[in-house]
């Protein structure tokens, strides 16, 4: 699909470029075109209207010089030629020019089979028709048109190179979105498929006529539990779903994140103490940001969430807000077997969950990248680092003014 879209892109553009190229190209060529012939006319009846004047060296002339030459004729039929540019001894064909402009039946024409434009007039010396030669003008014309030519092809291959690069530009965002869909798909799909198979095996066992009361139990519980992951799984999906929607931006308000954050620690320190962890804070009071305090709450949920799963104990985890000029920092750190690089990029992507805890808790891998839609969301950024047996989870907001 993504190439289709690519090739579809370059198309367009190709089209749409070479349309371009040939309206501009047509349009010079037809202005020259008139211009040459309307310039030649206009010197064609200037000749016409004093055939006989003859132009001194030095002396200002506006009119194109033209190979031309004039037959002037009496009533009587006869003809006089006067042209310095051509051999007018030859009186038959002289007579086939005459006949085939009066044949024109027009003031002014064009003689494509001899190569010639005319002009009737009248001067003092009576009726007269002028010729101009016009393998000059033909000329000029076919190099416009070699020009042209060379120009748009000149100009489609570089357009080309340009549509290729734009096309991978263009589409990159896409091909990224797709393949998150397909991964995101293909997540979702095994994430569901090992409850969803532990709930068909043990709603058969429950119906075996041979199970006992205690096995039944067993297996109805398994059930629930198998059924509780799954919703909690849909739950997180559709809690990034409407993050993506812009949920986050209709409940955004001025709010004091300082609260905030010390209303969220409250309800961990009782799991945090069951579990052998110690948590501190280090909350400066008054920190004002604009943005929707169910998801901020929720973001600091998360990464608290994040630190109660994956915590070594015993251990301390600090929690941290403070002051950076026109910005906020909170951090989350907390005592663990230090992440990789790689871990460290990739551990806010869907679905990702480092392979030495991931049958440990019964976490779904959603929590930091809803976590990251919300910063995003807010117009900060979220990162981690890791050093020194801690990893920290760092979230940077602007505050309100």
């Amino acid at each position: 699909m993504i190439r289709k879209l690519k090739a579809k892109f370059i198309a367009i553009n190709m089209g749409l470029v070479l349309t371009v190229l040939l309206v501009m190209f047509g349009l010079v060529y037809g202005i020259t075109s008139r211009d040459l012939r309307a310039e030649s006319v206009r010197t064609l009846r200037a000749v016409a209207a004093e055939p006989m004047r003859m132009w001194r060296p030095g002396e200002r002339d506006d009119r194109i010089q033209l190979p031309y030459f004039v037959l002037q004729f009496s009533p009587n039929g006869s003809l006089a030629a006067v042209g310095g540019h051509f051999d007018l001894t030859d009186q038959a064909m002289l007579s086939e020019l005459l006949e085939a402009a009066r044949a024109d039946g027009q003031e002014t024409g064009d003689l494509p089979e001899y190569g010639f434009r005319y002009c009737f007039g009248r001067s003092a010396w009576g009726e007269c028709v002028v010729f101009a030669d016009t393998s000059s003008e033909r000329a000029t014309l076919s190099n416009l048109v070699r020009t042209c030519l060379a120009i748009g092809v000149i100009a489609l291959a570089a357009f080309f190179l340009i549509s290729l690069f734009l096309a991978r530009w263009a589409v990159r965002p896409v091909e990224r979105a797709w393949e998150q869909q397909r991964q995101f798909v293909a997540d979702a799909s095994h994430e569901l498929k090992t409850p969803l198979a532990v709930i068909l095996t043990n709603a058969e066992l429950l119906g075996s006529p041979t199970a006992s009361e205690e096995q039944k139990g067993r297996y109805a519980a398994g059930i629930l539990t198998m059924a509780e992951r799954m919703r909690g799984l849909v739950g997180s999906l559709l809690d990034l779903t409407r993050v993506e929607n812009g949920a986050v931006e209709k409940t955004m308000e001025r709010l004091d994140l300082s609260a905030l954050a010390g209303d969220a620690l409250l309800p961990f320190e009782p799991l945090y103490f069951e579990r052998g962890l110690t948590l501190e804070a280090e909350i400066a009071p008054g920190i004002a940001v604009n943005g929707s305090p169910l998801h901020l709450r929720q973001t600091l949920e998360i990464l608290l969430d994040n630190g109660l799963k994956y915590s070594q104990t015993p251990g301390t985890v600090t929690v941290r807000l403070g002051r950076q000029g026109r910005r906020c920092l909170l951090t989350v750190s907390t005592p663990g077997e230090e992440l990789s690089k790689e871990e460290l990029r990739d551990i806010f992507k869907r679905f990702y969950r480092a392979d030495k805890v991931r049958a440990m808790n019964e976490s779904y891998g959603l929590g930091l990248a809803i976590a990251r839609e919300i910063v995003t969301e807010h117009r900060g950024r979220i990162w981690a680092e890791s050093g020194e047996g801690r990893n920290t989870f760092f979230v940077e907001l602007p505050t309100a003014g």
